[in-house]
């Protein structure tokens, strides 16, 4: 079998994690400390705190910036569940709008037609590892007075001429699953450059409090353990290598596919393919006929969020709703082989 995504866990994440467990310092300590300084560095040096996963990162992010009840954030429907439920978590009401067609990432175009005077801030998705336009989004937040929430959980380490993701917007959040392009078993961070909102994070995470039993606001138990801030130093240690792997492993595929529509990468875009993801009109039995092949892969996503049953919304989102009937994620992780990719381009031409 030709896996769609394989997580790289080797000797010296094993290692990392047997030197905090000997250490006996295993919750938020000074791994997690060192995580942050070191992940700041592929953020423009932004200000940055881990958290326990992705999600968390978008949620509490959205707090210390101030958004909550009565706002609106704009957001593109084509992504994961995460994105609008965090919102929604907040009290917020995420306000869904199409995406465009090549990056598939929020339509700026959409955005500015759905800015009400609720409207608090918009939440670009970097789908795929391809960086949404914020070169024309944050005109749009400016002219509005609105913030910039950036969801990158799957573009460790991508851009957009030269201005690293995460570091675009008021705060962004990364993911560490095990399937994203580096992993700490389980993770996420938020970044920022406002120190107003790094303290706010800081304190949601960990009950509300800076110093111990001093609870300054209600928070939540959101830390990151030292164990799993260790993996992700190691993984961070590798990622640039990581990232030119798949980028040439996905520069093989747009050379050698026929039959279906590659993704296309921006002028300026640095995409770090999280996923390679193909159009097609027989998606379906593209899919079925690879699996028979033993060749893996993936539907992200198959119903876009509005259409969900925890949001259930009646919207015309045509380029949402074609894309979730289309697209189709080819393995493309740095664990491939060149006999792999060789297959993998025969099998679907």
């Amino acid at each position: 079998m030709i896996s769609a995504a394989k997580p790289l866990i080797g000797a010296e994440e094993e290692e990392a994690v047997m030197r905090v467990m000997r250490s006996g310092m295993i919750a938020q300590g000074p791994e997690v400390a060192a995580f942050e300084e070191e992940f700041s560095a592929i953020v423009g040096g932004r200000r940055c705190i881990a958290v326990n996963s992705g999600t968390s990162a978008l949620h509490l992010g959205m707090i210390a910036a101030g958004i909550g009840p009565g706002d609106e954030v704009i957001v593109p429907s084509f992504t994961f569940a995460a994105t609008g439920n965090s919102v929604a978590l907040t009290g917020a009401t995420p306000v869904f709008v199409d995406i465009e067609v090549d990056s598939f990432c929020i339509d700026p175009a959409a955005v500015e037609a759905a800015v009400t005077e609720r409207t608090a801030a918009i939440m670009p998705v970097h789908l795929y590892g391809h960086p949404a336009a914020m070169d024309r989004l944050r005109p749009i937040a400016e002219r509005h007075g609105l913030g910039v929430i950036e969801d990158a959980a799957q573009a460790h380490a991508a851009s957009l001429h030269g201005v690293p993701v995460g570091a675009a917007g008021t705060v962004a959040a990364f993911s560490f699953y095990p399937t994203k392009n580096m992993t700490s078993g389980e993770g996420g961070m938020i970044v920022t450059a406002d120190p107003a909102i790094e303290r706010a994070a800081r304190l949601l995470r960990n009950q509300g409090m800076e110093r111990r039993y001093e609870n300054e606001l209600v928070g939540f138990n959101a830390r990151m353990t030292d164990l799993h801030a260790a993996i992700g130093r190691v993984q961070l240690a590798k990622l640039s290598g990581w990232t030119a792997q798949r980028q040439a492993n996905a520069a093989y595929l747009d050379a050698k596919l026929n039959g279906v529509v590659v993704p296309p990468v921006a002028e300026g875009a640095v995409h770090v393919y999280h996923q390679y993801t193909v159009r097609s009109e027989r998606r379906d039995e593209l899919m079925q006929q690879l699996a028979d092949k033993g060749i893996g892969s993936g539907v992200y996503y198959p119903i876009p969020t509005h259409r969900l049953p925890s949001f259930d919304l009646d919207l015309d989102l045509p380029e949402t709703a074609r894309a979730a009937a289309e697209v189709l994620s080819l393995p493309v992780h740095p664990a491939l082989s060149d006999e792999d990719l060789a297959t993998i381009a025969e099998s679907i031409s």
